[in-house]
């Protein structure tokens, strides 16, 4: 497998983050209460890049913005990418549907799994585990919100941006863990992401 080497870009800056489990709760206090779409997106167990191609017509296509090796885990990442076994591998891309770029993310991965698992480095990651229908269980393990200003140029947008990141296992195994941050333009098809908002954003058509 071809790597991609020197332009891994640093994770972004997290705004508050919470267990999938809890309740989301913002920094400064008060409930913060996502609105249905917005939940299944961000605490669904189904493919975001399915969804991405359902909401908007078009297939999701990946542009690859890194692929290196970690000596150790990178500053920033969730806890869980310490259950992996070393040495790491992180990837990082963008995700775009027709001329709008709705997403990014970032796995690590065992080094070795990575090897075995994305031998295209085109295709989304869930095509790639699931090849020949195996099977696969995805763990959403948290969400929050970030900020980066490298995301608001490439979303078109200003954020901050809804974050998440979960897991996906076979046979009791952890085999990658991955990040998501999804553009705010997504509320042209799921509405605001906070139940009873009426935010309207001029950046977002």
């Amino acid at each position: 497998m071809n790597q991609v080497t020197g332009g891994l870009l640093p994770s972004p800056t997290s705004l508050w983050q919470a267990s999938a489990a809890e309740r989301p709760q913002p920094p400064v206090g008060g409930e913060l209460e996502l609105s249905g779409p917005w939940t299944l997106l961000l605490l669904g167990d189904g493919s975001p890049t399915r969804h991405l191609q359902l909401l908007t017509g078009h297939p999701v296509e990946v542009e690859l913005i890194a692929m290196a090796s970690e000596a150790a885990v990178s500053a920033g990442a969730p806890t869980e990418v310490a259950q992996l076994a070393e040495p790491l591998l992180r990837r990082q891309v963008w995700l775009t549907c027709g001329p709008q770029t709705l997403g990014w993310a970032e796995s690590w991965w065992n080094q070795a799994e990575a090897e075995a698992h994305l031998q295209d480095r085109r295709l989304p990651i869930w095509r790639s585990l699931s090849a020949g229908r195996a099977e696969l269980y995805r763990e959403v393990d948290g969400l929050g919100q970030v900020q980066e200003p490298w995301l608001a140029e490439r979303f078109g947008c200003e954020g901050p941006f809804w974050s998440r990141h979960y897991r996906f296992f076979r046979h009791g195994r952890a085999l990658t863990v991955i990040r998501e941050v999804f553009s705010p333009a997504l509320e042209r098809w799921l509405g605001p992401a906070q139940a009873g908002s009426d935010r309207k954003d001029s950046s977002i058509q």
